[in-house]
């Protein structure tokens, strides 16, 4: 954010509401969807016990266990709306070009024809590109950072506290929903 504020003040390529609207989007994007992944990540490994056993007895399986999370229950619920360049049919819907579209990313990262059993959670998975980033020019600049938090928080949470659990009823966890994303209001747990 400092480096945001040098080019401002130098009367670069920011203008004050540029600033603000991209420092919003690093506070969001880099805090926000990060800690959901890590919130929600936990639930998902609490409601899949024998995948936290897993992933307990060998915490190699990290980097690829935060890919499945992400995959399986990631942050982000949809992306902003594309609109079609072109006239198409998909699944026998006519699409005109110029319609606006909707890409649920929940449910393109559970598609069968993508990922075998997708409504499973594997941590051993190999995830090849899901969409809980994005994807092409719509890539979230933040992913490498966001993985890498991940790996952090999971390696850290399970080797300091590997007694970690749920204390209260998984039904009893309050969720909170818009448009755009998911994550959990508290996480209560015992350790």
């Amino acid at each position: 954010m400092s480096q945001l504020i040098a080019i401002e003040e130098e009367g670069e390529r920011l203008d004050e509401s540029e600033l603000i609207s991209m420092i919003t989007l690093l506070i969001f994007a880099g805090h926000e969807t990060t800690s959901n992944l890590i919130a929600t990540g936990s639930m998902m490994l609490f409601d899949h016990p024998e995948q936290l056993d897993q992933l307990k007895a060998n915490l190699h399986l990290v980097p690829t266990a935060v890919e499945e999370l992400l995959r399986f229950n990631g942050p982000s619920t949809s992306v902003g709306p594309r609109f079609a360049k072109e006239d198409l049919e998909l699944a026998g819907q006519s699409i005109k070009k110029g319609d606006m579209l909707l890409v649920m990313v929940k449910s393109a990262n559970r598609d069968e024809e993508k990922f075998s059993n997708s409504d499973e959670l594997d941590i051993t998975r190999d995830v090849h590109r899901h969409l809980a980033f994005g994807f092409g020019m719509h890539m979230c600049l933040g992913a490498p950072l966001a993985r890498v938090e991940g790996d952090i928080a999971f390696t850290t949470l399970l080797n300091r506290l590997p007694n970690l659990r749920l204390s209260i009823p998984p039904e009893e966890v309050n969720w909170q929903f818009s448009l755009s994303s998911q994550g959990l209001e508290s996480l209560p747990v015992s350790f």
